[in-house]
């Protein structure tokens, strides 16, 4: 059984989920080592030699790859070129699918493309007939010596790709429980979810964390006194229906008060 990474609560008006998160993707990329050119043998962060502990010459260390354990071969730039120049150099359109077909969960990284000079007509024109459509274009795109998946869809007057995992790259959830729940439960919990639903606006939504560790770091950094760590809660089994009524009466209560707040 694979090993959670994280372990914590999902949270939602007086409710709350313990959960435990398991990695979703595992990466099939090449990965290159950097090589003593005298001996193929790996170099460490400190640029020695990890097989004779001497210090390796910048002008003698290369890009390698373990095709067995322990034994690598050098890959070069000539190498690279040998590729066909069509493989490396295009993104080249699969299929045309519903973008509601695909799971979020293989999405990776996005990407903006814009036309080069004099390509701005037929540009615009997949980016109109895509939007029009409904469709994404689904493509293959080699970045930094590996082939992606890739997603290309239209946002606003841009063409976005984003590339993707394959197939072999998504992991299998284990079956995830099933207890039974009562339709009165899952009418109580539709309701919180519509009580506490929202247009989407990325605007409103900040790296909190991030903010405070900063600040953390800031006062650490001045001598400030830090503030004391909090101790960890562990999750509490309480009545799921009444955790529910209560974050439905909860969230009527914010939304009665949202439009004489927006008034004043």
């Amino acid at each position: 059984m694979a090993r959670p990474i994280w372990s914590g609560t999902i949270s939602f008006g007086l409710v709350s989920v313990p959960v435990r998160m398991f990695t979703a993707t595992s990466s099939q990329e090449l990965r290159f080592h950097f090589l003593d050119r005298r001996d193929m043998a790996p170099i460490g962060y400190d640029k020695v030699n990890k097989e004779t502990g001497e210090p390796v010459p910048a002008d003698e260390i290369v890009r390698g790859f373990e095709f067995e354990k322990g034994r690598f071969v050098e890959v070069t730039e000539e190498d690279i070129d040998r590729l066909d120049v069509e493989l490396t150099h295009a993104i080249d359109i699969c299929d045309f699918v519903s973008i509601d077909e695909i799971d979020p969960l293989y999405f990776r990284k996005g990407y903006y493309l814009l036309p080069q000079e004099g390509a701005e007509k037929p540009y615009r024109l997949l980016v109109k007939a895509l939007d029009e459509t409904g469709r994404v274009a689904i493509a293959k795109v080699v970045i930094r010596n590996k082939q992606h998946l890739a997603c290309l869809r239209p946002v606003g007057n841009a063409l976005v790709l984003e590339t993707m995992y394959y197939a072999d790259e998504v992991r299998q959830p284990e079956a995830a429980p099933s207890p039974k729940v009562r339709e009165a439960e899952v009418d109580m919990a539709k309701t919180l979810i519509e009580n506490l639903a929202a247009k989407w606006d990325p605007e409103r939504y900040h790296d909190n964390y991030r903010s405070e560790l900063l600040d953390l770091l800031q006062k650490k950094a001045e001598g400030a006194p830090l503030p004391e760590r909090e101790e960890e809660r562990e999750g509490e089994v309480v009545d799921l229906m009444e955790a529910l009524r209560q974050s439905v009466e909860a969230t009527k209560r914010k939304r009665k008060k949202a439009p004489a707040r927006k008034a004043s």
